[in-house]
Parts: structure tokens; C-alpha cells; sequence
């Protein structure tokens, strides 16, 4: 291996800070992704099924009313969703689970790439979240928003201290 190779191999991975923080930021990625690719193994379980009779199986086991605005808004459009619909939404989520698995990857192995990765896919959600808390600030927003923010400003701290080792 040449010394130009040796150089381009330590500058994409580090070796120069502890790994804890992008450990967690990775597990948490992961984890995400795991979720998401059981979740489009859960919709192509449906396929050929009745969607609108598991749907309402769904809100019953939740105790949810099924006469309610947003039960009533699910169960429309789980008795209007085709196989092809299915499908498409499989796909995405499988697509989806392999963005944040490999980012995850990256993030434990200690990749630059992996940081900014997470920087720009995690940043661009920011401005929607912070959108979503102003309409009406709910827990569950203002906790994904919280803890997307804190990401995000993590990996950028990350970003700018290796640019000041360079």
C-alpha cells in the first residue's frame, strides 16, 4: 500500500476521539432501521389480504374508538390501499432501513462520510419538526425534534473538530 493510500485510509476513519458518542448516535440508527424493515415486513404480510379488517383489528387491540376522526381517517384508507400500494411502501421502507443501517455502520466504524451523512439526513428534518412544534407543541414532537437537534449537533461538532485537526 502506498503512503498516499495509508493517508487516505486514517483520514476516513478516526482514531482520534473516544467512539462512545457516535456509538450511541449509530445504535440509535440503527435501531431505526431495524424498526422500519419490520414494519414493511409487517405491510407485505398484508398483501393479498383484507387491510380494512386488519386495520380495524388494529384499532380495536389499541382501544381505540373506531367511530372517532382519526380511527375513521385509518380505516378509510386501509379499505382503499391496493396490493401494488403494498408493495411500494415495502420497497421504501426496505429502501429506507438499508440508508439507516449503513449509516449506522459507518457511524460505529468511526467514518467521516458516515458523520456528514448523518448530518445532512438528519438536519433536513429540522426545519419541518420546528414547523410541526409551532403548529401545536405535543410530547412526541417536541421529543423527536429535541433528540433530532441533538444529533445533528453532535455529528456538526464532530465534523468541525476533525477539520481542526487537518
Amino acid at each position: 500500500m502506498s503512503s498516499r493510500q495509508t493517508r487516505h485510509k486514517h483520514a476516513a476513519k478516526r482514531t482520534h476521539h473516544p467512539a462512545g458518542g457516535l456509538r450511541i448516535v449509530a445504535l440509535f440508527e440503527g435501531a431505526k432501521g431495524v424498526l422500519v424493515l419490520l414494519t414493511g415486513f409487517g405491510v407485505m404480510s398484508l398483501i393479498h389480504k383484507d387491510v380494512h379488517h386488519a386495520a380495524a383489528q388494529l384499532i380495536r387491540h389499541i382501544n381505540l374508538n373506531p367511530a372517532s376522526h382519526y380511527p375513521l381517517i385509518f380505516l378509510d384508507a386501509a379499505s382503499r390501499v391496493t396490493d401494488i400500494q403494498l408493495w411500494a411502501i415495502a420497497c421504501g421502507a426496505l429502501l429506507y432501513a438499508a440508508i439507516r443501517i449503513i449509516e449506522a455502520f459507518g457511524l460505529w466504524m468511526q467514518r467521516q462520510w458516515a458523520e456528514w451523512f448523518g448530518l445532512l439526513t438528519g438536519g433536513m428534518y429540522i426545519p419541518i419538526e420546528l414547523y410541526e412544534v409551532m403548529r401545536g407543541a405535543t410530547w412526541p414532537k417536541v421529543t423527536v425534534l429535541v433528540v433530532n437537534t441533538a444529533i445533528a449537533a453532535y455529528l456538526l461538532v464532530m465534523i468541525l473538530r476533525s477539520k481542526k485537526r487537518w
